[in-house]
């Protein structure tokens, strides 16, 4: 039964928070939304807190596990605008309240994830140091996770699949894959 009640609570904390800030949810909320007792909140959950970073690092790792390779800018780039997109009012919720420090830790490990997936299928030869790429990857990784910081600071109104879609098409200093027809350029 733990897997089971812990699996409800998660569900109802998600639900009440697609519905309203996280500011205006209790545990009182959680457990009257799931039918069990605030024992059992606490038996699982030491507080609201450590259920939103439960629920948020199962979710990157679930992100991760489906993309285990990623062989483009878009696909990596969709990776991110499609997780967004889909969780548009709870990412919203989280992302203004107090606990934004931990939806921003756990969306900077998704960008590093993707970025550095992505440059592994890249061949650069020699001259490119371990150094070099530290820096190629950390600067990628800043301006995704920026790109998606920027439009939650915009309300989110923009379509960020379609964002991400036109910089994968311009390849803003994004090197080619070797099985690409397009010229392959330097990082």
């Amino acid at each position: 039964m733990p897997n089971f009640t812990r699996r409800a609570i998660k569900e109802s904390f998600l639900k009440l928070l697609s519905q309203r800030p996280l500011n205006q949810i209790t545990v009182k909320d959680i457990v009257e939304d799931c039918g069990i007792n605030r024992n059992s909140f606490y038996y699982h959950f030491a507080d609201l807190p450590a259920l939103l970073e439960e629920i948020i690092s199962e979710q990157v790792t679930a992100i991760i596990e489906k993309h285990p390779t990623i062989d483009s800018v878009e696909e990596g780039c969709g990776t991110i605008a499609e997780y967004v997109t889909q969780n548009k009012r709870v990412i919203y919720h989280i992302y203004n309240s107090l606990s934004r420090d931990t939806y921003e830790r756990h969306l900077m490990k998704m960008c590093q994830y993707v970025v550095s997936t992505y440059l592994e299928t890249i061949p650069v030869g020699p001259y490119f140091s371990e150094e070099d790429k530290a820096v190629v990857i950390r600067f990628h990784r800043c301006a995704l996770f920026g790109t998606v910081i920027d439009w939650l600071n915009d309300g989110m109104r923009d379509d960020i699949a379609a964002y991400f879609r036109q910089i994968s098409r311009l390849r803003l200093g994004w090197p080619e894959p070797e099985n690409s027809d397009a010229r392959t350029s330097r990082v």
